[in-house]
């Protein structure tokens, strides 16, 4: 599916008879976000009478950049805007703060923002709008990946989108809306929000899918709006890529050992390559043919390279491979790391 460049600044038509404004609690977390906070909240907050009734609020972990500067500064501006310490520095503690001490009686539904992210005018009411009508428990939302500032980025957003970088993940650059089972979170049914307890904040990685896993359980339903996109811009650097997937797999490997749930097939791929690779080095001296492991694990990565640079138009798209291999080698690592330590 093509991305496109424009979808930040396309503005999303919302029912204007729809869920009043005053039952909408925004959660904000931030840490450090001084070049990013304020283009956040002047995208969230727009001209729409209904959103001037809707609760901002900033959950900051503890900045030492001009973060609370930028948003004091902007409550001179915006009356509905509030900001608040949040001294657990993690983002899934923020959304439980605010969701347990900013709360009013009013409120019915809380919506979640990233300060980082790009967000399309109309976001938040489009997304307390998709609750009410699905009278779903969460409406999640998909994300698709741009590249900007240099090949790797590029290749990078390029591959994440397709089914090795993501495994055919629904809210990954897909168009289908329907109902899943997990999805960049974007809004929640309060009361659906209390009854399981909010989010895990013993989670630094994969506390959206942890909380999914309850959420479906307890027999709340997720609706993911394909109509409602936003940007995501992935790592620019190999290095850093490696850490995030490194930490999404012990995330993942936290959530599978409290449920004591099975991996989906995407999940499990990774970690069977991984696994086959190394066990075709070291058979090697002896059994040569275990490197047909690792030269077919190479010869596909090459070849997602050689789709890269066709697809992309771009020498960029050479760099595909080796960000999806980045993706799938850490991701396994981090997964069986943390199950030997649990």
């Amino acid at each position: 599916m093509a991305k496109a460049d424009t979808q930040q600044t396309e503005e999303i038509s919302s029912n204007t008879s729809g869920v009043e404004g005053a039952s909408v609690l925004v959660a904000i977390p931030t840490l450090n976000e001084a070049d990013h906070i304020e283009k956040c909240i002047r995208s969230l907050i727009t001209d729409d009478d209904r959103i001037q009734k809707a609760k901002f609020v900033v959950a900051d972990g503890g900045s030492t950049d001009a973060t609370c500067e930028t948003v004091r500064e902007l409550q001179t501006e915006f009356a509905n805007l509030h900001l608040i310490a949040n001294p657990k520095k993690l983002q899934s503690a923020a959304i439980n703060q605010v969701a347990r001490d900013q709360r009013e009686a009013q409120h019915t539904c809380l919506i979640r923002c990233d300060a980082h992210a790009d967000y399309p005018k109309g976001f938040v009411m489009a997304i307390a709008d998709s609750l009410a009508e699905k009278q779903s428990a969460s409406v999640v939302v998909c994300m698709d990946a741009v590249g900007k500032t240099n090949c790797f980025q590029k290749a990078n957003a390029w591959v994440v989108d397709t089914p090795l970088g993501s495994g055919g993940a629904a809210h990954r650059g897909g168009a289908k809306s329907g109902y899943v089972d997990h999805g960049h979170h974007a809004g929640f049914n309060l009361s659906w929000f209390d009854t399981v307890a909010g989010y895990d904040e013993r989670f630094s990685h994969n506390e959206d899918a942890e909380l999914d896993q309850r959420l479906t359980a307890a027999g709340g339903k997720i609706w993911l709006n394909a109509d409602v996109r936003l940007d995501y811009f992935p790592r620019d650097k190999i290095t850093s890529l490696a850490r995030q997937y490194y930490s999404y797999g012990r995330g993942r490997a936290k959530t599978i050992a409290k449920h004591k749930a099975r991996l989906k097939l995407r999940q499990l791929a990774p970690i069977v390559i991984l696994i086959a690779c190394v066990a075709g080095l070291l058979l090697s001296p002896v059994y040569p043919w275990a490197l047909l492991a690792p030269i077919g694990y190479g010869l596909l990565l090459t070849a997602a390279s050689l789709w890269g640079c066709a697809s992309m138009n771009s020498p960029c798209g050479v760099l595909a491979g080796p960000a999806a291999g980045t993706m799938h080698i850490a991701w396994a690592t981090g997964f069986i790391h943390q199950r030997l330590n649990r």
